[in-house]
């Protein structure tokens, strides 16, 4: 495993998933790539989707949306609420996907952001879910590859804009 592969750990029976992983790059352009709205939709989600970002307010109280869309124009739609952000080290917030058939899935996750040697940022990223359902569905919904592909694309932009 090198130290940039993604870590997913989820206990039997908990509501929550811990993901980890590791940047080349410094923590407060990490913490810049997931608060401005043109590099965030650079990098969120799987190469074949593209983002628009609808609402984007990275501070306490702020909203935010956003549709990705497929060739096939097919849309999946998310939001939430910024409880708190924190620069350059934590963001607490909610995130729904709009596609469930029914509302009241709604994800609470905290996202902190480390300081490593050699100008290096660790990400741990806690997700807390309504229920262990809720949190299984996550898991069996291929999520792992979208946030691997995710963070492979953040690594690719990071690379670019710490020039």
């Amino acid at each position: 495993m090198t130290k940039n592969d993604i870590k997913i750990y989820a206990e039997t029976g908990k509501q929550e998933i811990f993901i980890t992983r590791e940047f080349d790059a410094p923590r407060d352009l990490v913490f810049k790539a997931f608060t401005d709205p043109d590099l965030y939709k650079e990098w969120i989600g799987p190469r074949e989707l593209t983002t628009e970002i609808l609402v984007f307010e990275p501070v306490n109280g702020g909203s935010w949306r956003y549709i990705q869309r497929d060739e096939e124009r097919n849309e999946y739609a998310f939001h939430g609420v910024n409880h708190e952000v924190l620069p350059p080290q934590r963001i607490i917030g909610t995130f729904e996907y709009e596609g469930l058939p029914e509302t009241g899935h709604v994800i609470l996750q905290t996202l902190k952001l480390e300081s490593l040697p050699d100008d290096r940022t660790r990400l741990i990223d806690q997700s807390v879910f309504q229920s262990v359902d809720d949190r299984d569905g996550m898991l069996q919904s291929g999520m792992e590859m979208g946030i691997d592909e995710s963070y492979q694309r953040l690594d690719e932009l990071l690379e670019r804009i710490k020039k």
